[in-house]
């Protein structure tokens, strides 16, 4: 059965190995959720990004994420939440993008632009759709 969240999965995902302490974890690939986790690998949240052709299927993708420890093993990613859903959809201007943690996490934002970090997204003066939050 097919999700109707797809990018609230792979976020659950990735708590849920974070939790663990996995060192990676395969997602299905789709360009949005490639962008999200693109933008939290730039953030430092995660410490690689692979897409991966399937062999047997020559249209499916496989998406590897490489989560970050510190060197004493301590999670880097604290938590990351869902913020906008497929039923409930959470649009905010470039400056109505509250801060997370007082600066410390960051805002995932789909914009005109493409799929951008809370900061990046306040230096271009655009705002969008409000993905998850993480610190």
């Amino acid at each position: 059965m097919a999700s109707s969240d797809p990018v609230g999965d792979m976020i659950a995902m990735i708590k849920n190995a974070n939790q663990r302490r996995h060192p990676k974890l395969a997602v299905p690939h789709s360009k949005l959720k490639e962008g999200v986790a693109q933008v939290l690998k730039s953030e430092g949240y995660l410490s690689d990004v692979k897409v991966v052709q399937e062999e047997k299927t020559p249209f499916k993708k496989t998406m590897w994420l490489f989560l970050k420890y510190d060197p004493e093993n301590r999670r880097v990613l604290t938590d990351i939440k869902r913020v906008s859903t497929p039923g409930r959809r959470i649009f905010r201007g470039s400056g109505e993008v509250a801060k997370v943690l007082d600066g410390l996490g960051v805002t995932v934002l789909t914009t005109s632009r493409g799929i951008l970090s809370s900061r990046k997204a306040k230096k271009l003066n655009v705002g969008g759709e409000i993905i998850c939050k993480v610190w």
